[in-house]
This record gives C-alpha cells, structure tokens and sequence, in this order.
C-alpha cells in the first residue's frame, strides 16, 4: 500500500516540478535581452521579480520533496 502512495506522490510531484519550471521566464542574452532588459525597467521589474523569486523557491521545494520521496520509494520497493 505504501508503494502505490509513494507511487502516485512521485507523479504528482513530477508534474508539479514540471509546470513550476516551465513556468519559469528564461535568462535572455544578447541584444534581445538587453532590450527587453530595457523595457522591464521601464514597466516594473521588481514585480516580476518577486514571482520569478517565488517560482524559484517552489521549485526547490518540490525538487526536494521529490528528492525524499524517491529515496523513500527505493527502500519501500527494496525492502529496507
């Protein structure tokens, strides 16, 4: 019964850490990040800021809840 729980757990929290990391915005290079750099200033960066800093923080910790339940998952289908 633990194995199915620990089972189901780990998918939600897969799809979790995929969403929060596809949520995310990407580091922009180049010219086209220094334009768009340019623009966030000008339009508030630090509201921007504060949501990549909370995607940031979810995403450590659902990679670490993933972390822990797949260590769990082993040892439960290991039999430890």
């Amino acid at each position: 019964m633990a194995k199915i729980i620990l089972t189901v757990l780990e998918l939600l929290l897969a799809i979790a850490l995929i969403i929060v990391v596809l949520l995310q915005s990407g580091k922009s290079a180049g010219l086209s990040g220094s334009i768009a750099g340019g623009a966030e200033t000008f339009f508030g960066k630090y509201k921007g800021r504060t949501l990549d800093a909370m995607l940031g923080r979810y995403t450590w910790i659902i990679a670490a809840a993933f972390f822990v339940v797949s260590i769990l998952l082993f040892l439960v289908i290991r039999g430890c």
